[in-house]
């Protein structure tokens, strides 16, 4: 957990950064990643040096040759302003560009960050800025992964505007929540096909190593799954890439498979049908043109809107039994289109929907205050839906105005994650409750509308009033009262 002290010394470098010039967030974050990235290569490399002076073997797979010394974070940190911004301009940078052109695979030369530096700017404004986050950066301990990951968080954190194409971070508590449910073991192989800067992915990842740390670390090999083989992640934005990769490398992923792709429009067959779980808040951009959309999802679904494309993507790439735990906006639910209707016949006819939770609009405030909920169901190809479990969540532990107060005593994902564990209970459930079960005939029978209010009945308590009598009898009285404490006031007046 991120401390105090800490988040004062990276408000601080911030700050710097700001003061300096650098106003856009994302542009903030990724300078930082960058020089987070040059200092980490060069830790490597001085234990790769201390493994050889232990042994009296030769540097193993070196990072920096030798005449790269004057690169090293250790060693252009000492320098002065002006010869460290040059340094770093004219050296630095071209080589960590370089490193992901170089295709070696077996060090950090080859990792999936290195590969997205390939489009990286310098952005830094002057010597003078530089040599300060440089001096605040080196005095920030980062031995502990758990502290670079908390670090890096609370960095992304302070992306307060939404950014384009619908984009916006998921809150970490939603996140949480949603890879509980649905419980990743380690045989998944995982994919967010939006994944910006790979919450959902580090979230699994955590809870992975959590819950089945012996299983995924018992071996060379299994090391070797979950680092390499089980987190795959798309995104067509190279700053979210970046960022991305660095969140999950800072959180002890070392080489998940992120990578360029605009999932909407190319179509792959080799990702078809290879995915155990998808994670995903995808963003919601409006309408595509039919041109610039994979044919293949337009088969599934005949539609322009991106929030239906993306279902009809998740499908194409669950394997049969594969299931998923994402957010759609509240139209997705009872939209009335051909498309609409067709995809939540799908899901509940040919797959198997296994819940609807219903969020607060307040949810994704400042970036946003649509309204949203999650889905979770699992590909079958053969139906399997017998029931429906709805939840209506009042509250996620936040206010739902735009400072978003934490407010702990007031969240409903305990309660949440507590009955969908427990759901074979759920059946006895009023639908006056929070949550509560709906047989897929009901739901057919509204033309497979979702929505929770659709099914939720409002109880409403008996409240007895007066008869009119009595009420006109005492307004009676009461003008009676004005009438004489007028008529006092008058004479007190006079």
């Amino acid at each position: 957990m991120i401390t105090g002290e800490l988040k004062t010394k990276v408000d601080n470098i911030w700050n710097t950064m700001w003061s300096g010039g650098i106003s856009n967030p994302l542009s903030v974050i990724e300078q930082l990643t960058y020089l987070l990235f040059i200092k980490r290569l060069d830790e490597l490399h001085t234990l790769k040096e201390s493994k050889a002076a232990r042994t009296g073997k030769p540097i193993e797979g070196p990072i920096f040759a030798p005449d790269q010394d004057a690169i090293r974070w250790s060693r252009f940190r000492e320098t002065a302003p002006e010869k460290m911004f040059a340094t770093v301009r004219d050296e630095v940078f071209p080589f960590m560009k370089a490193l992901g052109q170089s295709g070696e695979a077996d060090d950090e030369r080859g990792s999936t960050y290195a590969h997205h530096m390939r489009d990286a700017l310098f952005m830094m404004p002057t010597p003078r800025v530089l040599a300060n986050v440089v001096d605040q950066l080196d005095g920030i301990d980062m031995a502990d992964s758990d502290t670079k990951g908390d670090l890096y968080e609370y960095m992304l954190g302070k992306i307060a505007t939404a950014g384009q194409n619908g984009q916006f971070r998921t809150p970490r508590h939603i996140i949480k929540l949603m890879v509980d449910m649905v419980a990743p073991t380690p045989k998944d192989v995982i994919c967010d096909p939006a994944c910006g800067t790979a919450g959902f992915l580090i979230a699994a990842a955590e809870h992975l190593v959590e819950h089945h740390g012996e299983t995924i670390y018992k071996d060379a090999a299994a090391r070797r799954r979950f680092n390499e083989d089980t987190f795959h992640g798309y995104d067509f934005d190279s700053t979210m890439l970046r960022i991305g990769s660095m969140n999950m490398l800072l959180h002890g992923t070392e080489n998940p498979d992120i990578r360029y792709r605009d999932s909407l429009a190319q179509a792959d067959d080799d990702d078809a049908e290879k995915y155990s779980l998808i994670l995903a808040n995808p963003p919601f951009a409006g309408s595509l043109d039919y041109e610039s959309t994979a044919k293949d999802l337009q088969r599934i679904a005949k539609t322009k809107k991106t929030e239906l494309l993306f279902l009809a993507l998740f499908l194409r790439l669950l394997q049969p039994g594969g299931r998923a735990a994402v957010i759609v906006p509240d139209g997705v639910l009872f939209g009335s289109t051909k498309a609409h209707r067709a995809l939540r016949k799908i899901l509940v006819e040919e797959q198997k929907l296994d819940a609807v939770i219903s969020m607060p609009s307040g949810v994704f405030k400042p970036y946003a205050g649509v309204s949203t909920a999650i889905l979770l169901f699992t590909k079958t190809n053969s139906g399997g839906t017998d029931h429906v479990w709805f939840y209506d969540m009042q509250a996620d532990g936040y206010s739902l105005d735009d400072k978003r107060t934490p407010q702990p005593e007031k969240s409903d994902l305990g309660d949440i994650l507590a009955r969908w564990q427990n759901r074979k209970e759920e059946g006895e459930r009023a639908r006056t409750d929070q949550s509560f079960l709906v047989p897929k005939a009901e739901i057919a029978g509204n033309d497979y509308d979702l929505s929770i209010n659709r099914y939720k009945e409002l109880e409403y308590e008996a409240v007895e009033y007066d008869s009119p009598e009595v009420i006109l009898g005492r307004m009676a009285t009461l003008e009676k009262d004005i009438a004489k404490g007028r008529q006092e006031l008058e004479e007190l007046l006079a």
